[in-house]
């Protein structure tokens, strides 16, 4: 792919003035035009040091609307994106709809080795890089997002020039550091490395464009014309096509049919039970913190299956510093403005420490799906999306343990009415309750499909008989326990 580029290619000036003026008015009517049609871009520039990264940048830059675009420097690492998942920061810059982002350096290079041993990616995360970036970025374009990626290429002859020119001057000399050295020096092998991440990242949907860097007036008007052609052919699109999901199944394992109410626990022997499992989960939680690795715990459920009091007695003996319970109601105008696995996603914990998510990103198969809030081709694609999202989290060291609360109707039922029938508890109750019991044979068999297409053995679902909360508050903090004992030994 690099090998095969001819670096020649230049432009005069007087040329180069008059492309440039005629690009900027179009660039900055385009600006507009995506702002109306909500069309969230990112553009990525990535490339060899000294190719020109951030002088491009600066060229488009000036021909947008400055309050609605923004510029990450992506390479700078702190304990933030150290201690989560890679692609964890990268999600915190998402655009809303209609605004630009514009990266310098992106996710792609982190697997090179020296940034690889900075960001501390493990050799499992390694293992998975290229399946988590591709799946990333097909989410992203799923959802209508259009991603520009460039690669800017220029000889080792032009890189070893820019590089003493930066040194020469004493207030650009801090930019050269000794691995930019270390890359002239080793230029050929650092080919090889550029063009699998090239190779591995190209698809379809998401090409690279390689920018011919040596002449920098000729990169800047060829970077400024690859930007309006995607968007023009993105605009084209009226809408992004639906992309391949789960097929439709007429038939599905009944799985919740074959739950049993669970069984009662004496209040002897559930304190006895309850004190054992509450100390071995601080003792647990201590242990996670030492060896630095996060966990998330999923809570899904029926309606006052029990979720709130079991969460509360999973963390009763838990250090508070050490974990977060993230409640997910409706989204919010400014989460409906991104993708639908980013308000969940910017949550996930840092290393040493636990997220609980009371309800979470299983409502796109469950109240989307049933309630008719998104189209099916887009629910359907959330089974794939999800295994995706669930298995970076994993290759990262995450432990990861999802339950569903099960209740029988009669009892759901039962619950339901006392809670309305008692003025200290009519709070937790709302007309969405009594619609969802109405609901329920749908509910049940999108709660089949989803522990049929998202059981995995990274990211296994537990179902807890939840008729009797004591008996369910236990089982729930037995699984979490075994679960962190098991992965931290």
């Amino acid at each position: 792919m690099l090998s095969d580029i001819n670096l020649q290619p230049s432009l005069d000036k007087k040329e180069y003035k008059s492309s440039m003026r005629e690009l900027e008015v179009t660039l900055t009517n385009l600006q507009q035009t995506l702002r109306e049609t909500e069309i969230p871009v990112i553009i990525v520039f990535e490339g060899w040091g000294a190719s020109g990264k951030g002088t491009s940048i600066a060229r488009v830059v000036n021909a947008l609307d400055p309050r609605y675009f923004d510029v990450r420097t992506t390479g700078k690492v702190n304990d933030e994106k150290k201690m989560r998942p890679f692609l964890w920061s990268f999600w915190t810059y998402l655009p809303s709809k209609g605004q630009i982002v514009i990266l310098d350096k992106s996710w792609h290079r982190l697997i090179m080795p020296h940034l690889r041993e900075t960001w501390e990616i493990s050799d499992t995360e390694a293992y998975g890089f290229y399946y988590d970036v591709n799946a990333f970025e097909r989410q992203l374009t799923d959802d209508g997002a259009l991603i520009i990626k460039f690669f800017l290429h220029i000889s080792q002859d032009e890189q070893k020039r820019r590089f003493k020119a930066l040194e020469k001057d004493p207030t650009t000399a801090w930019r050269v550091k000794s691995h930019d050295w270390e890359q002239n020096k080793n230029y050929s092998q650092y080919m090889q490395v550029f063009e699998q991440i090239l190779n591995k990242t190209q698809t379809e949907a998401n090409p690279w464009h390689i920018i011919e860097s040596d002449d920098r007036k000729y990169a800047a008007v060829k970077i400024l014309r690859t930007i309006i052609t995607a968007i023009n052919n993105r605009l084209s699109i009226k809408k992004p096509m639906p992309a391949a999901a789960c097929e439709p199944v007429n038939s599905y394992p009944r799985i919740l049919q074959g739950i049993s109410p669970g069984r009662s626990l004496y209040d002897v022997e559930y304190n006895d039970e309850l004190t054992y499992y509450q100390q071995r989960m601080r003792m647990l939680g201590n242990k996670l913190y030492t060896k630095r690795r996060s966990a998330v715990i999923v809570y899904e459920g029926w309606d006052a299956a029990g979720k709130g009091g079991n969460i509360k007695r999973l963390t009763s003996e838990l250090d508070p510093r050490c974990y977060a319970v993230v409640p997910i109601g409706a989204p919010r105008p400014y989460e409906l403005a991104r993708h639908y696995l980013w308000r969940f996603m910017v949550k996930m914990p840092k290393d040493g420490h636990i997220t609980i998510f009371d309800r979470s990103w299983y409502g796109r198969v469950l109240i989307e799906r049933v309630d008719e809030l998104t189209p099916e081709h887009i629910w359907r694609r959330g089974y794939q999306e999800i295994n995706e999202m669930e298995q970076h989290l994993v290759n990262h060291g995450t432990i990861l343990q999802k339950f569903w609360l099960h209740v029988d109707k009669d009892e759901q039922l039962r619950r339901l009415t006392a809670r309305q029938n008692n003025p200290e508890k009519q709070h937790k109750i709302t007309p969405d309750d009594w619609r969802n019991l109405e609901k329920r044979p749908q509910y049940e068999q999108a709660v089949d499909e989803m522990l049929a297409n998202t059981h995995n053995v990274h990211a296994p679902w537990n179902i807890i008989e939840s008729n009797n909360k004591k008996y369910a508050r236990v089982k729930v903090l037995k699984t979490v326990t075994d679960s962190l004992d098991a992965a931290l030994m």
